[in-house]
C-alpha cells in the first residue's frame, strides 16, 4: 500500500513538472526571457571567436549547425521530419537568408571591432524597427503600456550608443553603421516570419529547415570566396565552439515558439533582454569596461523590459 502511494506521489510530481514545463513553453513572457538570455550569451562567445581569428562565416555556420544537430533527433523521434514543399520551402529559404545569414554575418563581423557588450546593445534597437514595420504591415501591435516599454528601451539604447560612440575606444564609423544595420535586418526577419508563417507548421520543423538552408548558403559562400571550408579554425577554441553550438541549439526552438505565440513586436524585445545579458557577460567574462553613463543606459533598457513584462501580464 505504501509503495503504491509513493508511486502515485512520484507520478503526480512528474506530471506537475510536465504541466509546468508545458506552460512555460506556451507563455510568451517566459519565452521572451529564455530566448533573450540565450541570445545574450552569443556576444561574448562571438568575441572570443573573433579574438581567436575564427572567421565570421565559419562561426555563423557553427550556429546553424548547432541548431540542426540538437533539433534533428527530436524531429526523428517524433516522426516530424518532413521535407519542406511549397510555401514551407519558400519560408525556409527566405527565413534562412533574412533571419540568419545576413544578421549573423553582420553580428560576428562587428563584435571584434565594436565589442561584445556594445554589439549586444544594438539588439535593443530591433523592437523600434519591428514596431515601425508591424504598423506599416498592419500587424498586431502592443497596448499603450507595451509601447511605453519599447520607447523607454529605445531611450536606453540611444544613451548607450552615444556614450559608446563618444568614448576614446570607440570603433571606426563603418563598424558603428554595421552595428546599426543588425537590428534593421532582425526587424525584417521578425516581420517576414510572421506574415509568411505556413499554416499548421511546427516551430521546431521551421527552425530546423531554415537553419539547414542557412548552412547550405554559408558553405556556398565559403567555397566561392575561399575555395575551402576552414573548420580547422574551430580547433583553436574547441570548448567555446561546442558551447556556442549548444547555446544556439537551445535558442531557436524557443525562438520560433515565441514567434508563433507572441508575434513579431514581442519577439523583437528579446533584444532588450539580450542586450542586458550581453553587457553583463562581456563585463564579467571578457573584462570589457563601460562608463557609468553606458550602465545607466542599460538600466533604462532594464526598466523597458520590466514594463514590457507587465504589459504582457495585463493581456493574460
Amino acid at each position: 500500500m505504501s509503495l503504491s502511494t509513493t508511486h502515485n506521489g512520484q507520478s503526480k510530481n512528474t506530471n506537475d513538472k510536465n504541466v509546468k514545463g508545458a506552460r512555460i513553453l506556451k507563455n510568451p513572457t517566459s519565452l521572451l526571457l529564455i530566448t533573450g538570455t540565450l541570445i545574450g550569451f552569443n556576444f561574448p562567445l562571438g568575441k572570443i571567436a573573433g579574438e581567436a581569428n575564427v572567421s565570421p562565416m565559419i562561426w555563423s555556420l557553427l550556429v546553424s549547425f548547432g541548431v540542426c544537430s540538437l533539433i534533428l533527433p527530436s524531429l526523428l523521434f517524433r516522426k516530424q521530419l518532413i521535407l519542406p514543399r511549397g510555401k514551407t520551402l519558400r519560408y525556409a529559404i527566405l527565413s534562412a537568408l533574412i533571419s540568419f545569414v545576413i544578421p549573423n554575418l553582420l553580428l560576428f563581423s562587428v563584435i571584434p571591432h565594436a565589442g561584445a557588450g556594445y554589439t549586444g546593445l544594438m539588439f535593443a534597437l530591433s523592437p523600434v524597427f519591428t514596431l515601425a514595420l508591424a504598423t506599416l504591415f498592419r500587424l498586431k501591435t502592443p497596448n499603450v503600456l507595451g509601447l511605453v516599454g519599447i520607447a523607454i528601451g529605445l531611450i536606453g539604447a540611444v544613451v548607450v550608443s552615444i556614450t559608446r560612440a563618444g568614448s576614446a575606444e570607440a570603433p571606426d564609423l563603418i563598424w558603428i553603421i554595421a552595428a546599426i544595420l543588425i537590428p534593421l535586418t532582425l526587424a525584417c526577419g521578425n516581420i517576414y516570419r510572421t506574415i509568411d508563417w505556413p499554416e499548421d507548421a511546427l516551430p521546431d520543423s521551421l527552425a530546423f529547415w531554415s537553419h539547414s538552408f542557412a548552412i547550405v548558403v554559408f558553405i556556398g559562400l565559403l567555397l566561392s570566396t575561399t575555395g575551402t571550408i576552414p573548420i580547422s579554425e574551430l580547433a583553436v577554441i574547441p570548448w567555446i565552439a561546442v558551447t556556442q553550438a549548444v547555446v544556439a541549439g537551445l535558442t531557436f526552438p524557443v525562438f520560433f515558439r515565441l514567434q508563433q505565440k507572441g508575434g513579431p513586436v514581442l519577439l523583437s524585445q528579446i533584444g532588450y533582454v539580450a542586450a542586458a545579458v550581453g553587457l553583463i557577460t562581456a563585463t564579467v567574462i571578457l573584462g570589457e569596461r563601460y562608463s557609468l553613463f553606458t550602465w545607466g543606459g542599460a538600466g533604462i533598457i532594464a526598466i523597458g523590459i520590466i514594463i514590457t513584462i507587465i504589459s504582457q501580464k495585463q493581456k493574460v
